[in-house]
């Protein structure tokens, strides 16, 4: 059996506490605490969506995503953990969350299930996403 939390119980908790900060940054649009969350040489890899592609460097991906917030100002956005793995100052994670949302141009509710494999890095004892990995899982 895979163990999925490995690592000191501090950085693990310090990693979900990263995680459910992004989901109430990404709910109450705060753009400020969403971009404190990642390191400059970040990497947002929405290769889910060919148009986007990955994202690299973490004004690009602030700017992407404070382009995109507009669009859907009802979203509800809720993480469930599924692993932490934390090795040094570095660790890895994966996070399913289910996004409610108010369907730009149309007003029908879409909802979608997905998950973010992310790279996580700590620095000045703070813990920062490196890098995250767009996934869907199921959309309707």
């Amino acid at each position: 059996m895979t163990v999925n939390y490995t690592g000191p119980i501090e950085d693990r908790l310090a990693i979900r506490e990263l995680i459910e900060t992004y989901a109430d940054a990404v709910n109450r649009c705060d753009k400020e605490l969403w971009a404190s969350l990642w390191v400059e040489d970040s990497h947002w890899d929405l290769s889910h969506y060919p148009e986007l592609g990955v994202v690299s460097g973490k004004q690009a991906i602030v700017d992407l995503w404070v382009g995109a917030m507009p669009h859907y100002p009802k979203l509800s956005f809720v993480v469930s953990l599924g692993m932490i793995r934390v090795d040094g100052d570095q660790a890895e994670a994966r996070t399913y969350f289910s996004e409610v949302y108010e369907e730009p141009g149309t007003g029908k509710d879409k909802r979608a299930r997905a998950c973010y494999n992310d790279r996580l890095v700590k620095q000045g004892g703070q813990w920062f996403f490196q890098t995250r990995l767009f996934s869907i899982i199921h959309q309707s």
